[in-house]
């Protein structure tokens, strides 16, 4: 939830902090919104790093390492001088950002009973809706009278959750009976993993274009073409209302009909919800379209913690979902910075619509010639 809230603060300001920086209406957003392209470019550099570091040693230590280390960056992200320091702040943010999923997932997956692990991977991964929820609440109390600088000074709260692992988180039972002898050790499991690891970032790759294809910039869709600034922060909350329950319903279904079943029908589901998202007339009727579309589109996302553990073997769970996930980042890092770009200066509805039919048809195909493990025991591989 709280590296969610910090990085979607940037996608609720972009149009305040490029004018802070001397940009031009035209050119702030899409400037300021490839600084979200550059956070993503650098999160595999961050899973790479923090997840070897999660299979050698556990997974207690490097993030409680990742939480303090992004919460400084986020911090120093609202006192950045100028754009770039601030594309720099944003780059070292990425990376902090990258380590925290694979880390955090790893260890909490194995720690679930495996019977509603569906269940509790939607409620983990819809902690990334929720904080894009935090987000806009923030926004819509803070920045009308102090802008966008204290929100990311609020942003430095997760170095806080340090001490919570360090006192209260017992180290995964799963990892200290799989755990590698040496490094050599370790990198011959994750080679012999190639192919797995091929598909996932596949299919990482196709899930991370669905949801920062419909999310990063559709508050500047709301504020710029629509014309809805006081609304935006609002709607954006109700979406990710849609987000948090999708995820849970989702998630829960995988547990019953399977992970790759569950997926693609959310998909194929939110290619219907276009037209109420992107066209509906009026600002209640944007808001259930965002609900929906958010609901299938987490709720599809709600599956992925779970997915990837257990199409993962042991011996490199904290590194493989991970670093796959966030190599599918940085395969999509740039559907931001081109919605907007084609979309500029006030017309993203057409981009981020074709963006999304396309992406959830291909998401829902790679998805559905996948390999699953829905239930499997993770202790039984020890």
């Amino acid at each position: 939830m709280l590296d969610a809230f910090d990085f979607f603060l940037v996608t609720m300001t972009l149009k305040a902090i490029g004018k802070d920086f001397g940009f031009s209406d035209a050119q702030a957003t899409p400037a300021i919104a490839f600084s979200i392209t550059i956070t993503l470019a650098f999160r595999p550099v961050g899973a790479f790093l923090f997840g070897l570091l999660a299979d050698r040693y556990g997974r207690r230590i490097p993030l409680m390492l990742d939480l303090v280390f992004y919460s400084i960056i986020e911090v120093l992200s609202g006192l950045a001088p100028n754009y770039t320091t601030f594309l720099i702040l944003r780059a070292l943010f990425g990376i902090g950002m990258g380590a925290e999923w694979g880390v955090g997932a790893s260890l909490a997956m194995e720690k679930v009973p495996p019977r509603i692990r569906g269940l509790l991977s939607g409620f983990l991964q819809e902690g990334y809706a929720a904080g894009n929820l935090l987000a806009a609440l923030v926004y819509a109390f803070v920045f009308p009278h102090w802008g966008w600088r204290p929100l990311f000074f609020i942003g430095g709260l997760p170095a806080l959750l340090a001490f919570f692992v360090r006192f209260r988180v017992k180290e995964s039972e799963v990892w200290q009976e799989t755990k590698h002898e040496s490094w050599r050790h370790l990198g011959r499991a994750i080679t012999a993993n190639t192919k797995l690891f091929l598909y996932l970032v596949a299919l990482m790759t196709m899930m991370n274009f669905v949801s920062h294809g419909t999310q990063d910039l559709y508050p500047s869709f709301l504020s710029e073409e629509r014309h809805l600034e006081s609304s935006k922060a609002m709607i954006t909350a109700i979406s990710m209302i849609g987000a948090i329950i999708g995820g849970m319903v989702i998630g829960h279904l995988s547990d019953r009909i399977g992970r790759r079943k569950a997926i693609v029908i959310a998909l194929l589901l939110a290619v219907a919800m276009i037209p109420l998202w992107i066209y509906a007339p009026n600002a209640a009727l944007l808001a259930v379209g965002a609900f929906l579309m958010q609901f299938m589109v987490q709720g599809a996302w709600g599956v992925i913690p779970a997915h990837l553990s257990e199409l993962s073997p042991n011996s490199v769970r904290g590194f493989m979902p991970g670093f796959a996930y966030q190599c599918g980042v940085l395969l999509s890092s740039s559907v931001a910075y081109l919605e907007a770009l084609f979309g500029a200066p006030t017309n993203y509805g057409k981009p981020m619509a074709l963006t999304a039919v396309t992406v959830f048809i291909l998401g829902a195909i790679v998805a559905a010639v996948g390999r699953e493990n829905r239930g499997i025991s993770f202790r039984s591989q020890s």
